[in-house]
């Protein structure tokens, strides 16, 4: 049994000192993704379940195995998102999108699978992602690519490898798949249990299995996209030209589908050897979603990357970490009265923008002082009796430990200047 102190397996908490890394991926996510026109959207955690089940296909892994679902009090089933897009579509299906107009967003949040929890993999974690919704377009695909890699470069998670491969459309499956059936049923004995069921569900996923005794026969499985319609290959065709042209390195990887139902053509994943064995970072691509309610599919391109990935990849690259940044001063209250003037002193200060700390009751300067530096102040203000009686109290920059006499009515313009 845990403790009270321990959070449910597959969580963690993240405290104030992790936290600021946390915040400088998602501002970098923030900086890049407006670069490029998106705008953030924020859908609620969880979903009415047959969003995620018409949306990701109910023979996916994620639906049969790892979906959060339960009852509310009326009885309707619902489910806490197991990843982001079928959520925003849901959200976007009602605008402009469905006419073509393209609907550029971005995403940062939790999610929720119930699998085995593993390094950078929890049951509640967190994803940035983005969907470009509304038009279909070889460069639109390519974009989003291209920012993608811009992003993992700006946070430091540069050295990835970019994988690149084509779903078709739903018309070009029949052949492909009755190809890959023809492959792999007599292989199938000597693969694993859940590529026994895919055979007869969805041979597709075969290509996603990560077992290692199915990946000899995997690698020997005819190229799928060899069998799709010209109209698919030359989209692709223009997808890889566009990335070429920018000179985006890419590795075309026929056996690369993706776990989701939802895919068609551009498909991609990023990986990065900062990972070990587990090495996708992110991926994506082209979709089109089945919603309830909906008469005609809702289309995008877009992508999602793990955020607890993500911070252990600048780990391994040794990207420096900010530092909890600690007050700009301290006011340390010598008696009463000094301590009434240094709450009147931090509010004014706090309104002016200016980070203040300082004690809720009196206790002693060694006591305040060392609280100071525990908190890494940057400079403190010590005030008592003979300083309210002069007009002038000691300012102390801890750094270097230098200090000076100063007016109080200085303070708040010599920190001020200070930022």
């Amino acid at each position: 049994m845990a403790t009270n102190s321990q959070p449910p397996p597959g969580t963690g908490d993240i405290f104030p000192a992790e936290a600021v890394s946390w915040r400088a991926v998602e501002d970098a996510a923030r900086r890049v993704f407006n670069l490029y026109g998106y705008g953030e959207i924020r859908t609620p955690i969880f979903e009415f379940t047959e969003i995620f089940q018409r949306g990701l296909g109910n023979e996916t892994e994620v639906v049969q195995k790892e979906m959060y679902t339960f009852e509310d009090r009326g009885g309707r089933s619902l489910t806490l998102r197991p990843e982001g897009t079928a959520g925003v579509m849901r959200a976007l299906s009602g605008t402009d999108a469905m006419n073509g107009v393209e609907n550029r967003v971005y995403y940062i949040g939790p999610m929720f699978r119930g699998e085995r929890p593993s390094a950078g993999r929890r049951r509640q974690f967190h994803q940035v992602g983005v969907e470009n919704v509304g038009r279909v377009a070889p460069a639109l695909d390519a974009e989003s690519i291209a920012m993608l890699c811009h992003f993992l470069n700006e946070i430091g998670a540069g050295g990835f490898k970019l994988l690149l491969n084509t779903r078709g459309v739903p018309a070009d499956r029949k052949p492909a798949e009755d190809a890959l059936r023809e492959h792999f049923a007599p292989r199938i004995g000597s693969m694993c249990e859940d590529c026994r069921m895919r055979l007869e569900r969805n041979v597709w996923r075969i290509l996603d299995c990560k077992q290692e005794q199915c990946q000899a026969h995997i690698a020997a499985a005819p190229d799928a996209a060899s069998l799709f319609g010209s109209s698919s290959r030359e989209y692709f065709d223009q997808v890889c030209q566009i990335l070429s042209d920018w000179d985006i390195d890419f590795t075309i990887e026929p056996r690369l589908v993706r776990g989701l139902d939802y895919y068609v053509h551009t498909v991609f994943e990023l990986t990065h050897t900062g990972l070990g064995g587990q090495n996708a970072i992110a991926g994506g691509g082209r979709y089109e979603l089945n919603l309830p309610g909906m008469n005609r599919p809702v289309c995008g391109v877009g992508f999602a990357a793990g955020m607890e990935r993500l911070l252990m990849v600048r780990e391994a690259m040794k990207v420096p970490n900010p530092e909890l940044q600690g007050p700009a001063v301290y006011l340390v209250s010598l008696g009463a009265q000094a301590l009434s003037t240094n709450r009147k002193i931090a509010a004014r200060l706090r309104r002016s923008g200016i980070s203040v700390m300082l004690e809720a009751e009196e206790k002693s300067m060694k006591s305040q002082m060392r609280s100071a530096d525990r908190l890494k102040a940057r400079n403190v203000f010590i005030l008592g009796e003979s300083e309210l009686t002069s007009g002038q109290a000691v300012l102390k920059r801890m750094a270097d430990g230098s200090q000076r006499t100063i007016p109080l009515d200085s303070l708040e313009e010599i920190l001020k200047n200070e930022q």
